[in-house]
């Protein structure tokens, strides 16, 4: 009985990939203004109400790869070790990601990760809709701190804090330096960035 939903399931899944895959390799190839809609449906082979029944907008079809760490900060707060405070599971967190080149971070010098950025940070509507998020993270994580306007303002900063980190580590990898190069400088930057937190 479960094996149609199981297999519904599968194929939404697989149409959705394709759906992304195409949009974000015309993106990446011809700049995100100079690609339709219609020309991100007609190369993934779908129509293009079914594209929207995937992605609401134009900007959804770059920037849900985004949606895998919606609310992350919040998640470790709600889930960090009994006794550990909320800042250094934060931070224990983004260093976590530092390490394993997490490409949230910044801190990831494969190519097609570096042009993704470059398409993200220089496309005023996708940097635009990526704020939408941040700002959607800044409400959901200031609840998990709780503390009223305190918690809101320490939401705001540290949210801020890591949108700086990675946008500094990105920047040194697109001037051609690698991951594993900036790697100390990034650790270091995050623990005085943090640090300034407390």
């Amino acid at each position: 009985m479960n094996e149609p939903t199981g297999l519904r399931a599968r194929k939404k899944a697989r149409t959705r990939d394709a759906i992304a895959d195409a949009a974000v390799s015309l993106f990446l190839e011809h700049g995100f203004d100079r690609v339709s809609v219609n020309d991100v449906a007609a190369a993934a082979e779908t129509s293009k109400p079914t594209l929207f029944r995937y992605f609401p907008t134009k900007e959804d079809l770059v920037l849900h790869r985004f949606a895998d760490h919606q609310g992350e900060a919040a998640r470790v707060v709600r889930e960090r070790r009994s006794g550990t405070k909320p800042m250094t599971a934060l931070r224990r967190h983004f260093r976590g990601g530092l390490d394993r080149y997490d490409p949230v971070t910044g801190l990831n010098d494969h190519p097609e990760v570096v042009a993704f950025h470059r398409l993200v940070f220089t496309t005023p509507s996708l940097a635009g809709r990526l704020t939408r998020y941040q700002l959607e993270d800044e409400e959901v994580l200031a609840e998990a701190l709780g503390e009223g306007v305190r918690g809101r303002v320490r939401a705001a900063q540290v949210l801020a804090v890591q949108r700086v980190l990675a946008r500094v580590n990105w920047q040194k990898i697109a001037d051609g330096r690698t991951a594993r190069d900036v790697h100390p400088e990034a650790v270091a930057d995050a623990d005085e960035a943090f640090g300034l937190l407390r």
